[in-house]
This record gives structure tokens, C-alpha cells and sequence, in this order.
């Protein structure tokens, strides 16, 4: 493997690159994701970023959350009767209920799938 330097003062520096320049959209369950490994499991995110695995592991993890968060909140909100009638009756009730309804399923996705290891 031939590598390139710079000089930057006295030391060289080797001139590394990712060699997958493919672009990834990480949201925000990525971005929460990077930030756990990076503070607290840092083996993790070494391996992941030396391997060039970090960003389609981030996007994955991103996805799959945006998937799971879906299919929480649409149950959820059978099972407590929240629906377009009491969206047309009470709209205060709904937006109680629903905001409610996403914040204890994005918690469950974040204990499953953000903060795992």
C-alpha cells in the first residue's frame, strides 16, 4: 500500500481518504446514535470508522427507527382510540394524545435501537 504525506510543520501527516464516496442521509436517530458510540462505547466507533461501516451503520440504524416509530405510533394509537373523529371533535384532546403517543413510542425506539450496543 503506497500512502502520501504532508508536511504540516515538522510532522508529516499520511493523506487518508474514505474509498466509499458514496453520500448518506443520516437523520436525527443517526445522529443520536454516532453520538452514544462516540461517548460511551468508543470500541464500537473506532472499529465502525476505521472499517468505513460508520455511516451505512448510521443510516440503517436512522431508518430503522423512522420504521419502528411508524409502526408503534400507528397501534398505539388504535389501541387508545385516536382517531380522525376525535381529530374533528376535539382537536386539543388529539394533539394531547398524539404528542403523548410519540413521545413513549420514541422512547421505545430509542431503548431498542439508539442506545444498544
Amino acid at each position: 500500500m503506497e500512502l502520501t504525506y504532508t508536511q504540516c510543520g515538522d510532522y508529516l501527516i499520511p493523506d487518508l481518504v474514505l474509498s466509499d464516496t458514496s453520500e448518506y442521509h443520516i437523520g436525527k436517530y443517526g445522529r443520536m446514535r454516532r453520538a452514544y458510540l462516540r461517548d460511551h462505547r468508543i470500541a464500537i466507533y473506532s472499529t465502525l470508522l476505521l472499517t468505513e461501516k460508520l455511516f451505512p451503520h448510521l443510516a440503517e440504524t436512522d431508518a430503522a427507527c423512522k420504521n419502528r416509530l411508524e409502526i408503534i405510533e400507528a397501534e398505539m394509537m388504535r389501541r387508545e382510540g385516536v382517531t380522525e373523529a376525535l381529530k374533528a371533535d376535539n382537536q386539543m384532546e388529539w394533539v394531547r394524545r398524539r404528542n403523548s403517543i410519540h413521545s413513549r413510542a420514541e422512547e421505545i425506539v430509542l431503548h431498542e435501537l439508539v442506545y444498544t450496543e
